[in-house]
């Protein structure tokens, strides 16, 4: 929005007035210029920052910068506020500890980043007559406390309204006592950089659905929806009257389910004035469902209060809806779980004391993501913390972006870190899936070094096989069949998993090379990826097309990555996995490496209705047990909670963790029937496979080039399909008997026999 140079320089208050100090600088406008045409604000902080101009604020935005990798990028941004100023104006800000020296991770730790709070600003104004007014911060500036006693991202924020001080950002406010200077602190300009990614917003709100007493004599309110944000009221009573709030996403006989917190508060402290006070504690934010109020004044009602939900600023792209409610549900779960989890970064979970940037979880849902959002600028971001921590890091790819866990003591589990399958491979299946579904080559431009030099250190890894059998793995992590306290002791051996996952990396990578015209390197890539698939081959497949470990994860990986050499095997694999699922009573027996490709694999290898009655089941663990169970986010746990109502005893136990969701991807490009023959949709495929289950789905998606539809439904042995394509968009329409229709742009209406042909499989 501007060109001025940046004439600003880090302060930080002389008094850190609880952490959440105020700053201003009031300034006049300068004379004989003409009148003001623009004005640009250009801010950033150590910490978390709230700007205004005169009192009102600069942006619908909050917990600004949000968490990048602070020590190579601290984000930005920029804002119109042309309309605020006034002859004489006041910048305002509200610092918090946020992310920079917040508590994070398990281990108890803050100050991980720095121990002083800062901001860095810079207001332009421009004139008629092209002169330019920069107010930057400095240390003319002045410091003074807030009504925030306390802000911590995972314990909370106390606000003490007798502190406010009204007017504090505006013209002719004089700081009183408790005021101070400001100072300079060291800071290089050098890690300031543009966010690719959208700001983090109030995206709604919720209103309660009951209001109730616990058996204990709690208040606790409902709200319908376990979500990611905070409270928001208006309330008077009596002056120095506390208000207390807990979070939790779940109630365990009748009472707030705060184990899986672990040691995150989650708790806001409201002091209250005597007047008429408005509170919204903006320097947290929780996950929950649930709130047990103590001390409100009188009698709490649904009317009291209100459910600010607060995530990245994404547009909504696709839909997916289909005759069977639970699965319905499902998906609302999914998406839910996505927005509490997209909040600045693509977290684990939103609740308890972790909430980082799992690469693991990104590495399989991204092209979920991608369907249901526009994620291209918030994963594009997110790619540039990884790229630049794998940099620090001799080309380490770390398990979580930003890393903060490298300031933290290693698990006594988990050996010195090292690159891990599925984890670490974020940094090429993150990439190529937003190539798939947005056709930009300047993704794969800007990441390719990331993805080579990922690859290349892992086959530095390979055995002289050329087997990925070393160092620590997740492997298919929290497979249903470990025990609540191993979540890595799955059926599938962590070699046999790295190994496929190698596989398809190097195959990605030697494909990214090759679009960037880099042909030895294709050609370097693609041996690599025929070397481990060979020894794959050798090591793992027996003669017969047993796979190492015979269970349901190791088929799935072999069919979905296409490690298998022959048809043969192929097929073999496919029939063998859904004898695999039919024998544990279409349960799910898959962990975090398995789940998001075996509804994939049963599809591509013919066995459409093995993976129906799969996504279908309702026993636990399955997709849809949570579902019957009253959950409204996808699960981290098959088993979060308990068919008698407990929590799970693991310490491990979030109940918003996208990853699970992953069959989303299934749901719409085998249920719905869309899915890329080209990059960014530039070609479509138009494959619809009904099963026993599901009478009809309606499913969209806002392609770079327009929207494409799918509506059809099935009565008895007839299939009827409307598909609308956008103008200039060719599309391949394969029904379900076989019968192939290549369209452009318009609606069209397909009928057919439902039965399939013999030898029918989903076109590739």
């Amino acid at each position: 929005m501007t060109s001025a140079s940046w004439l600003a320089a880090m302060i930080t208050p002389e008094n850190d007035f609880d952490g959440a100090p105020l700053l201003r600088k009031e300034f006049t406008l300068e004379d004989g210029h003409g009148a003001v045409v623009k004005a640009t604000l250009r801010a950033t902080a150590l910490g978390v920052y709230e700007a205004s101009i005169n009192g009102v604020p600069a942006g619908p935005d909050v917990l600004n910068p949000g968490w990048s990798s602070y020590e190579w990028r601290l984000r930005h941004r920029s804002y119109d506020v042309t309309a605020l100023i006034r002859p004489t104006t006041v910048i305002g800000v509200e610092l918090g500890n946020g992310w920079y020296r917040g508590r994070l991770a398990w281990h108890g730790m803050s100050n991980l980043y720095g121990s002083e709070l800062g901001f860095f600003g810079q207001l332009d104004i421009e004139f008629e007559d092209g002169h330019v007014q920069s107010v930057a911060s400095d240390t003319s500036w002045h410091a003074g406390p807030s009504a925030t006693t306390f802000n911590d991202l995972y314990d909370g924020q106390a606000i003490d309204a007798r502190r406010l001080q009204q007017g504090w950002a505006e013209p002719g406010f004089v700081p009183g006592t408790g005021w101070t200077g400001v100072r300079e602190v060291a800071f290089d300009a050098g890690r300031l950089a543009e966010p690719v990614g959208p700001p983090v917003v109030r995206a709604g709100a919720v209103r309660p659905v009951e209001v109730f007493t616990s058996s204990s004599g709690k208040t606790l309110v409902d709200f319908g929806q376990n979500l990611v944000g905070w409270l928001r009221f208006t309330v008077q009573g009596e002056a120095g009257h506390a208000i207390t709030i807990r979070h939790a996403e779940v109630l365990e006989d009748g009472e707030l389910g705060v184990r899986p917190l672990r040691s995150a508060k989650a708790t806001d402290t409201f002091i209250l004035s005597g007047g008429q006070d408005s509170f919204e504690p903006t320097k947290t934010f929780h996950g929950f469902r649930y709130a047990e109020v103590t001390g409100w004044p009188g009698t709490l009602t649904a009317d009291d209060l209100e459910a600010v939900v607060v995530h990245s600023d994404l547009e909504r792209t696709g839909t997916f809806e289909c005759s069977n409610e639970l699965v319905n549900q499902l998906h609302r779960n999914i998406v839910w779980g996505l927005r509490g989890n997209f909040l600045d970064l693509p977290t684990d979970c939103p609740q308890r004391d972790e909430r980082l940037g799992w690469t693991g979880d990104i590495a399989v849902f991204a092209p979920t993501a991608a369907y249901l959002y526009d994620v291209k600028g918030f994963l594009q971001d997110w790619l540039l913390d990884l790229a630049a921590e794998q940099k620090a890091q001799d080309g380490l790819v770390p398990i979580t972006v930003p890393d903060v866990l490298k300031y933290c003591p290693q698990p006594a589990e988990f050996p010195a870190p090292e690159s891990s399958a599925l984890w670490s491979e974020a940094s090429v299946w993150v990439p190529w899936a937003l190539w798939e579904a947005y056709g930009d080559l300047g993704v794969l431009k800007n990441q390719y070094e990331s993805m080579a030099s990922h690859t290349r250190r892992v086959e530095g890894l390979l055995s002289p096989a050329g087997l990925w059998d070393s160092g620590f793995q997740f492997g298919d992590w929290l497979d249903p069949d470990a025990a609540p306290d191993q979540p890595w002791a799955a059926k599938a051996d962590t070699a046999v998993v790295a190994t496929a996952c190698m596989y398809r990396t190097a195959r990605l990578t030697a494909q990214a090379a090759g679009l960037l015209g880099k042909y030895d390197d294709e050609a370097s890539f693609d041996a690599l990826a025929a070397r481990v698939r060979n020894a794959f081959a050798e090591h793992y497949v027996a003669a017969d097309g047993t796979i190492s470990s015979d269970c349901t994860t190791v088929y799935a990986l072999a069919i979905a990555f296409d490690v298998l050499l022959t048809p043969e095997l192929r097929e073999f694999a496919g029939n063998r996995l859904a004898e695999l699922v039919r024998d544990n009573g279409y349960r799910v027996s898959t962990g975090f490496a398995g789940t998001p490709f075996i509804t994939h694999a049963l599809t591509d290898t013919g066995h459409v209705d093995e993976a129906y009655r799969l996504l279908l089941e309702e026993g636990c663990p399955s997709w849809l047990y949570p579902v019957t169970m009253g959950a409204t986010t996808v699960w981290e746990r098959w088993d979060s909670m308990l068919p008698d109502g407990t929590i799970n005893p693991g310490e491990m136990t979030s109940f918003n963790h996208y990853a699970l969701g992953a069959v989303a991807d299934w749901m719409h490009k085998a249920i719905g029937g869309i899915r890329p023959l080209e990059p960014g949709y530039a070609r479509v495929l138009i494959q619809p496979q009904p099963g026993e289950g599901i009478e009809w789905a309606n499913t969209s998606l806002k392609t770079p080039h327009g929207e494409v539809r799918t509506a059809w439904k099935s009565d008895g042995g007839g299939f009827r399909l409307e598909a609308t394509v956008p103008d200039g968009v060719a599309a391949d329409v394969v029904l379900p008997d076989g019968a192939r229709h290549g369209v452009t742009g318009g609606t069209h209406l397909f009928d057919c026999a439902l039965a399939p042909a013999p030898g029918y499989e989903v076109s590739r």
